[in-house]
């Protein structure tokens, strides 16, 4: 498949979130044929689905890698055990690590296993805003910049930037 630039979305509300997230990205650069090539800004964000839980930390990765869409899954996935999310867990809730992959090049895929680009992405401030900070991709389905997805993205939350910034292994 060739090496491609992937945008994951990573996000905690368990612990302590900024360091969940440096943790991560200190991870996402150790994964075979991957390096970190751009980070956005932390924004803390409300959650979605269970309001009655702590507030997110997120912010989207970038990376140069050469793995398939599907070995990149398995790698985010073991990442996450790795940082103490459990294999079952009930959707929205808690959790000490999210990555979520957003984007993979211009690949457009839609299997159980994995949705590109990710399903919700055009309708979530809270990667769409942190996505802006590193590049403005084209979403392959929708042929619209992420810029534009913000524009006109229905999400009323309010992303609030953080004076801390995540560092490039």
């Amino acid at each position: 498949m060739g090496r491609a630039i992937a945008y994951i979305g990573i996000g905690s509300n368990v612990g302590d979130r900024f360091t969940n997230l440096q943790k991560a990205v200190d991870l996402l650069d150790g994964t075979p044929e991957t390096s970190v090539t751009g980070l956005s800004r932390v924004y803390m964000t409300e959650p979605v689905g269970d309001a009655g839980q702590e507030r997110f930390f997120n912010a989207v990765v970038a990376i140069d890698t050469g793995l398939d869409p599907v070995d990149l899954r398995t790698n985010c996935k073991r990442i996450e055990q790795q940082l103490g999310r459990p294999d079952l867990y009930r959707r929205w809730s808690p959790r000490t690590i999210d990555l979520d992959i957003l984007l993979y090049g211009n690949l457009v895929m839609d299997s159980e296993l994995l949705v590109i680009p990710h399903a919700e992405l055009h309708r979530r401030k809270f990667v769409l805003v942190p996505l802006l900070d590193i590049a403005d991709p084209v979403h392959p389905v929708f042929n619209v910049p992420v810029s534009g997805l913000l524009n006109t993205c229905g999400d009323l939350s309010v992303p609030i930037c953080l004076s801390e910034r995540l560092i490039k292994p």
